[in-house]
């Protein structure tokens, strides 16, 4: 009873976490990766004992690769202790066992939704290995009636396993997820040490805690913006020369000269950069902040855009929103009171690491300020 309490409860603290670390994402889409996991949970060994007498421990880590989103593998090893007995003499024996396969991975979440982000994945796990057993002392020492069963294990411990089973996989940071995996394992006769002519089966119930790393995510596709180029009009002036008689020749009176208004625009763009962690900027991002104080001041109606971003590569999305925020908002509290700005010209924004203006990640952690003032001078 308290091993069933204990899945009880491990599967509802999968969904709970899932459920509290869910939230939109907006980055590039993850197209593969790398990952390992460290696995742990109870074994049980099908026979014809009751099953409350059969469930033993069992650990398993595995190193794999998504190709695809939908598609990946694993090579798997699993192993630990076995149980099995005979009810009706109410005798029961332990052994060890280890299973290495190459497991297929195929994300059924990914495979039928074209969304590429959800809050839990189902996973179909099919796999083929090669199992090994040893240690079966216990069952050697039983009082078995000569010809109960007829024993295995003289020289061949070897054993082939075939594998299928359903993940439940969720993430609980960018880099580290949480699972539950359950399987069905079909051996030879001999893997529980007895012979009766059937193949063997055992079941696993795992939870486990991955690590992701070498992820590719897909580049956005540019957006190409057409060109378009003023027509000139080009007049074509004949160059014969004009014979006039000297009644003919009047001089046309020259028009007036007048002033000719041209609109000009002034355009402010700066990039200030961020240390890790960090909402003071690096050197130079005073000066910079003094380069807007001084665009301010001389477009008095000018509004200025403040944007703060976070890098992809540490932190965690709740963690990088928070410091692209505070970025943004201590440049204006600089402009405000430093320089004297007026607050209602400045809008602040923050990405975090939603958005990602750099291809060199250590760039991310900034601000960029933005602005477009137009005015108008006499040629």
């Amino acid at each position: 009873m308290k091993r069933k309490q204990f899945f009880i409860s491990a599967i509802a603290a999968v969904f709970a976490v899932s459920t509290v670390t869910a939230q939109e994402d907006t980055r590039d889409v993850l197209k593969s990766y790398s990952f390992i996991e460290a696995q742990g949970g109870l074994q049980m060994t099908a026979t014809d004992a009751p099953m409350s007498k059969l469930f033993t421990p069992t650990a398993a880590i595995s190193f794999g690769h998504y190709v695809f989103p939908s598609m990946g593998f694993r090579f798997h090893i699993n192993g630990m202790q076995a149980k099995s007995g005979f009810s009706d003499l109410e005798q029961y024996y332990k052994w060890k066992y280890v299973t290495t396969s190459a497991d297929l991975l195929v994300n059924l979440t990914n495979l039928f939704n074209e969304n590429p982000r959800h809050l839990l994945n189902v996973i179909f796990v099919g796999g083929v290995g090669l199992n090994y057993a040893w240690d079966n002392d216990e069952l050697k020492n039983l009082n078995i009636p000569y010809g109960k069963t007829p024993f295995a294990w003289k020289d061949d411990r070897y054993s082939y396993n075939l594998r299928a089973g359903l993940r439940l996989e969720t993430d609980v940071t960018r880099v580290m997820g949480i699972s539950f995996e359950i399987a069905a394992n079909n051996l030879c006769d001999r893997f529980n040490s007895k012979t009766n002519n059937a193949g063997d089966w055992m079941f696993t119930a795992m939870l486990g805690v991955s690590y992701r790393f070498g992820k590719r995510f897909a580049k956005p596709t540019p957006i190409l913006v057409p060109v378009v180029q003023d027509a000139t009009e080009v007049k074509t002036v004949s160059m014969a020369p004009t014979t006039y008689t000297a009644e003919e020749y009047k001089p046309e009176p020259q028009p007036k000269q007048e002033a000719k208004l041209v609109v000009k625009t002034d355009k402010l763009h700066e990039n200030i950069f961020y240390a890790i962690c960090m909402s003071n900027p690096k050197e130079g991002g005073i000066e910079q902040l003094q380069k807007v104080a001084r665009f301010m001041e001389k477009h008095k109606d000018a509004k200025i855009q403040i944007v703060g971003y976070a890098d992809k590569d540490t932190g965690n999305p709740d963690v990088n929103m928070k410091y692209s925020k505070q970025r943004a908002i201590e440049c204006k509290d600089v402009l405000v009171k430093s320089y004297g700005c007026n607050p209602d010209n400045i809008i602040i924004d923050s990405k975090g690491d939603t958005v990602q203006p750099f291809d060199e990640n250590e760039k991310n952690r900034c601000v960029i300020i933005d602005s477009e003032a137009k005015y108008t001078v006499e040629e």
